[in-house]
C-alpha cells in the first residue's frame, strides 16, 4: 500500500522549481503518492503529470492577513482531512506556519522545510524578525522532522535556539544534472545583444532580496572599463512594491539602458544563460541559491555575495564579495574578464562540486526521511 505525502506550498519562484524538480525524480518510487496543496501562484501545469491530485487554496499568499491566513489554514485542514496523507510536507515559512497549525490534532507526521529562514531577512525590523523567531521556536513542537536545505540553515537555526540538533536533517538543494539537454539557449541575435559583447548576467527574481540595484551599480563601473559589456536580468518582480520600475529607472540614470536587458518573468529562465560571460548573484540573504549550481552545471564563472548559506554552496567555484559592494562586485567581474586562467579554474572548480548537488542525492535522502 503506498504512502501520501501531501505537500503544502506557498511560495513560487525557487521553491516552486525545487519541487517541480523532486516529484518528477520521486517518480522512480511508486511507492509514495504526492497530493499538492498550494497558493494560487504557482504554475499548476508543471505539476499534472507529477502528483496525484492538487488542490488550490486562493487565501494562501505571503503578505500577513488574519483573515485570509485563518480561511488559508482551515482550507488546509479541510485538504488533510480529505486526503488523510501519512506525511504532510510543509515549505517555506508561510506554508510552515499555515500547514502546521492546520494539523493540530491529526493523526500523521510533519516534516517543515523553511527553504531560508524568515528571521535571517535583511532589511525587516528587529520587531518583525523577533516574531519570525518566535513562531518558529512555537511551531517546533507540532513538527517531526525540519529538512534543512544547507549546512548554514542548520548552523542558523542552533544559533537561534529554534530547535535540537536532532530535530533537524540536512539534505542540500539539488539540481538535474541532466537538465542542460533539455534548455533551448538563446541566442543573442534573438535578444538583440550584440555578438561581441562581455554579457555580464543574473538570474533571479527583481526583489530587494536579490540586490538587483547593486547589479545595476556594479554594471556601470564595468562598463567604464570595458565599453562591449552587456547586462542581463532574467527575471521579474512579479507585483512586489514595483521594484522593477526602480530598476529600470536606475539603469536609465546611469546612461545604460543601450547595454542592459531585463527579460521578464520567463519559464525557463537557464535557456537564457548560455549568453552570459559571467554569471552573478549578489543576494542580502540566501537559504541557499538554487541557481548558483544550474551556473556550475552550465560552466559559468561565478561572482556572488557572501550571504548566508552562499560561500557554502560556492566554495571555490567562484568569487564572493561582501554584501551590497558593487564595487568589490564589479572588480571581480573584471577580473575574470582579464584572467583566463582564473575565469577557467573557477569553471572547473563548478564543475566539481555538481556532485554536492545532484537531485539525485537530493531524492534518496528525502526517501529516508519520508
Amino acid at each position: 500500500m503506498s504512502k501520501i505525502i501531501l505537500h503544502v506550498v506557498e511560495a513560487h519562484g525557487g521553491v516552486e522549481r525545487y519541487l517541480v524538480t523532486l516529484l518528477t525524480k520521486m517518480k522512480k518510487y511508486p511507492e509514495f503518492e504526492h497530493i499538492l496543496v498550494c497558493s494560487d501562484s504557482l504554475d499548476l501545469n508543471k505539476f499534472k503529470n507529477i502528483v496525484r491530485d492538487i488542490a488550490v487554496i486562493h487565501t494562501m499568499h505571503n503578505a500577513i492577513n488574519l483573515s485570509n491566513d485563518f480561511k488559508s489554514v482551515l482550507a488546509v485542514r479541510k485538504q488533510i482531512k480529505k486526503f488523510k496523507p501519512d506525511v504532510v510536507y510543509c515549505h517555506s515559512s508561510k506554508a510552515g506556519a499555515i500547514g502546521r497549525v492546520a494539523d493540530i490534532g491529526l493523526k500523521n507526521k510533519l516534516i517543515y522545510n523553511p527553504h531560508g529562514w524568515a528571521f535571517n531577512i535583511k532589511g525587516a525590523s528587529r520587531k518583525k524578525l523577533f516574531i519570525y523567531e518566535m513562531i518558529e521556536k512555537i511551531l517546533v513542537p507540532m513538527t517531526d522532522k525540519i529538512i534543512c536545505i544547507s549546512e548554514y540553515e542548520k548552523k542558523s537555526a542552533l544559533e537561534h535556539k529554534i530547535c535540537k540538533a536532532k530535530k533537524m536533517v540536512v539534505i542540500n538543494n539539488g539540481i538535474d544534472l541532466d537538465e542542460y539537454k533539455d534548455l533551448k539557449p538563446k541566442n543573442r541575435n534573438e535578444l538583440d545583444i550584440p555578438k561581441e559583447a562581455f554579457v555580464v548576467g543574473m538570474i533571479g527574481r527583481i526583489t530587494l532580496q536579490k540586490a538587483p540595484d547593486v547589479f545595476v551599480k556594479m554594471a556601470e563601473i564595468v562598463k567604464k572599463r570595458i565599453p562591449e559589456a552587456f547586462f542581463i536580468i532574467v527575471g521579474d518582480d512579479i507585483g512586489e512594491d514595483n521594484h522593477r520600475q526602480e530598476i529600470e529607472k536606475l539603469v536609465e540614470e546611469l546612461g545604460l539602458s543601450k547595454s542592459f536587458l531585463i527579460t521578464g518573468w520567463v519559464d525557463n529562465p537557464l535557456d537564457y544563460a548560455g549568453c552570459l560571460d559571467v554569471a552573478t548573484l549578489l543576494s542580502r540573504w540566501e537559504g541557499f541559491g538554487l541557481v548558483l549550481p544550474e551556473y556550475m552545471l552550465l560552466g559559468k564563472p561565478i561572482v556572488a555575495s557572501r550571504a548566508d548559506a552562499i560561500p557554502y554552496v560556492v566554495g571555490d567555484a567562484g568569487l564572493l564579495v561582501d554584501i551590497d559592494n558593487y564595487k568589490s562586485a564589479a572588480e571581480s567581474v573584471i577580473r575574470l574578464y582579464k584572467d583566463n586562467e582564473l575565469k577557467s579554474r573557477v569553471i572547473e572548480k563548478g564543475k566539481q562540486r555538481l556532485k554536492l548537488f545532484d537531485v539525485n542525492r537530493t531524492v534518496t535522502e528525502s526517501v529516508k526521511v519520508f
